[in-house]
C-alpha cells in the first residue's frame, strides 16, 4: 500500500481508505468485519460522518482496541456547523466513536452558517485536542478561496470531493488547486456509485485488458486510476471482507504511462461544469 503526506498534516496516509456511507444498511456483524479486514490489510484511514446513520457505532466497534493505529475522519453537517454547533456534534461523534480525538473533521457541504464561525469551532477543537486537524468536503474552487482566505495557508488538511471513471470534474480546478496549496484530496464514491463500468461498454473492456496485464481486477485498476496524482486520496465503501482486502491492493498497482493514456481515453474528462458535481 503505497502512502502520501495527508494535506499540512505531515502525517502519512494510505491513498486508499475506507468510506462508510451506507455501511449501517449492512449487518453489523459484517461490516465490523470488514472494517477490521480493511485495517489488516493496510487502510487505516476510515471516513465516516454524522449523517450516516448508525456508521459510527459500527467504526467505533471495528477501531475498538487499535484506535491508535487509525487515522480517523469524520464529518459534521451544514446545519450543525455554527461555532458552538460544531464543538457539540463533535463531542456527539467521539462519543458514538469511543474514541477522545479525531484526526480529521470535516464540514459535509458548505451551508448557511457563515464559514469563519465554522473554522472558528474547528480551532476550538483543535485547541482542545478534540481534533487534530480539520477539512472540507464538497468544496469547488470558490468555496476553497473563501476558506483560505479565512484560514490562512497550511490548514485545511483535505477536500473530500466526488471522483470516479465516469465523473472527472475536480480534475479541471479543484484537483490543481488542493495541489498547489498542499490540500489533500480525497475522492468518494470511487466505484460510481452502483454505476460502474459494464465490463461490456468500450470503457469496461480497457478496464479488463489492463486488469488481466496486472493480474487483478477492473476495480483495482480504477482505485490505481483514481490515485494516481500528487496528493489524491480514495475511500471506497464496501461491507464484503474480500472486497476490502481487493480495495487495498490496489494500492500497490502502478499504471504504466500506456495504461493511464487508454484510461484516459477510454473515460474523458469531458468540459468543466458550472457547478462541482457532488452525491
Amino acid at each position: 500500500m503505497r502512502s502520501r503526506t495527508f494535506g499540512g498534516t505531515a502525517r502519512a496516509v494510505p491513498v486508499v481508505g475506507q468510506g462508510t456511507w451506507h455501511l449501517d444498511q449492512a449487518d453489523p456483524a459484517a461490516a465490523i468485519a470488514t472494517l477490521r479486514a480493511g485495517l489488516k490489510a493496510g487502510m487505516t484511514h476510515i471516513d465516516t460522518a454524522e449523517m450516516y446513520g448508525e456508521a459510527e457505532p459500527l467504526v467505533g466497534a471495528a477501531i475498538a482496541g487499535r484506535r491508535d493505529a487509525v487515522f480517523l475522519v469524520s464529518k459534521v453537517v451544514p446545519g450543525n456547523a455554527s461555532r458552538a454547533g460544531v464543538v457539540a456534534a463533535c463531542e456527539r461523534s467521539l462519543k458514538r466513536l469511543g474514541t477522545d480525538r479525531l484526526d480529521a473533521y470535516l464540514l459535509h457541504w458548505p451551508g448557511r452558517h457563515p464559514l469563519a464561525e465554522t473554522i472558528a469551532g474547528f480551532d476550538a477543537l483543535r485547541q482542545a485536542g478534540k481534533i487534530l486537524s480539520w477539512g472540507v468536503s464538497n468544496f469547488d474552487v470558490a468555496d476553497l478561496d473563501a476558506a483560505l482566505a479565512i484560514a490562512g495557508p497550511g490548514q485545511i488538511a483535505c477536500n473530500q470531493v466526488l471522483y470516479h471513471l465516469q465523473e472527472r470534474a475536480i480534475e479541471h480546478a479543484v484537483l490543481p488547486w488542493c495541489q498547489r496549496n498542499g490540500v489533500a484530496l480525497v475522492g468518494y464514491s470511487p466505484f460510481g456509485s452502483g454505476d460502474f463500468p459494464d465490463p461490456r461498454s468500450p470503457g469496461g473492456r480497457v478496464l479488463a485488458r489492463i486488469a488481466e496485464a496486472h493480474g487483478t481486477t477492473s476495480r483495482a485498476v480504477a482505485v490505481a486510476f483514481l490515485t494516481r496524482a500528487e496528493g489524491s486520496f480514495t475511500i471506497p465503501k464496501t461491507a464484503r471482507p474480500e472486497r476490502a482486502r481487493e480495495n487495498a491492493a490496489a494500492g500497490a498497482i502502478t499504471l504504466s504511462p500506456e495504461d493511464l493514456a487508454a484510461l484516459d481515453a477510454a473515460f474523458p474528462r469531458g468540459p468543466r461544469p458550472r457547478s462541482l458535481p457532488m452525491l
